[in-house]
């Protein structure tokens, strides 16, 4: 197990969510020697802490891991970070622009490239491993291929892109590989197959996709060309319950892993839906949880959660 590294965090939290905003600032420092709490999941490491230095954090919001094993981070600095699998910092490049606001969805594809869902800006982005542009898609609108508030992005084998929106249209958007607009389904409102401020998407082996409609605390699962499948979780902080799901990933066997940024926990079910178990609590030590935003599983089932209000990446492994 790699040592833990000792830091200071400044925690900060903001609820976004609709028109519902609340601000909780806490300041506290945690050593990373410290215990986690037993439970279903340990920390088997911990990396970052808020700055703006190569390897450390502002406010942390999505995750994408590659091939290789290599974690990307966009945080509210406007730049994205790479690192190695044990959170050896290797790269980092600045997004074009940031100053409207900044990126809430990361994922890479086939290829190794790097997309992000630019959601200020109404498009996404295309970076090579490097952190070369190659190129964009989409524009303000509210029309086919056009976006309002893109925040989740996931991409399928054959290079289709699936994005999800908030902003009035409040929906799932494909696109082929190029950028170009095939299909869209869902519309705001909290019945079945709408959504209020979907965060996130994932993809199965079965092509299905999971998506984090975080505002009606639930996870709703499509078809790939949007027919509704499936829907489970309610408001609550009980075990299989959900409070604001900001992002939803999957592991090698089908698991689903749903962030909850509202309980500050992870919950975990399976491919229909049926809760596993749950880990973490609000606060600053290791093993706590302030405000995550996104995730990622690797292929050894190791979880990386991007400790959003705590300005680190905690990466915790199943207890056996």
């Amino acid at each position: 197990m790699r040592a833990l590294k000792q830091y200071r965090a400044h925690v900060g939290t903001a609820l976004l969510c609709a028109t519902v905003a609340a601000l909780a600032p806490l300041t506290s420092s945690c050593r990373s020697t410290r215990a986690a709490e037993p439970g279903p999941y340990r920390v088997v490491n911990v990396w970052g802490g808020r700055g703006g230095a190569d390897g450390q954090f502002a406010f942390p919001r999505a995750l994408a891991l590659d091939g290789h094993g290599h974690i990307y981070v966009v945080d509210k600095s406007g730049r994205i970070q790479k690192f190695t699998a044990d959170g050896e910092w290797l790269l980092t490049w600045d997004l074009p622009a940031f100053a409207n606001g900044k990126p809430d969805g990361l994922c890479c594809d086939a290829e190794g490239n790097l997309l992000l869902a630019d959601t200020h800006y109404s498009r996404l982005l295309v970076y090579s491993p490097q952190g070369r542009l190659l190129r964009t898609a989409g524009c303000y609108g509210t029309g086919s291929g056009q976006f309002i508030y893109p925040t989740g992005v996931v991409t399928d084998a054959a290079g289709d892109v699936y994005m999800c929106e908030y902003g009035g249209r409040d929906r799932v958007q494909k696109l082929d590989r190029r950028g170009d607009f095939l299909l869209q389904w869902g519309s705001r409102g909290a019945g079945p197959g709408q959504f209020q401020r979907p965060m996130n998407l994932a993809l199965d082996a079965r092509r299905r996709i999971y998506a984090a409609d975080s505002c009606n605390h639930r996870i709703q699962v499509f078809s790939d060309i949007g027919e509704l499948l499936q829907e489970w979780g309610s408001l609550g902080g009980e075990p299989g319950k959900l409070k604001f799901p900001y992002d939803v990933k999957l592991d090698a066997a089908g698991n689903v892993y749903v962030t909850e940024y509202g309980n500050h926990r992870i919950s975990k079910f399976t491919a229909d839906g049926e809760f596993v178990c749950c880990w973490g609590s609000p606060g600053t030590e290791v093993g706590q949880l302030n405000g995550p935003w996104g995730a990622v599983v690797d292929a050894a089932g190791r979880v990386y959660v991007a400790d959003t209000g705590n300005h680190r990446i905690q990466v915790f492994e199943k207890v056996e």
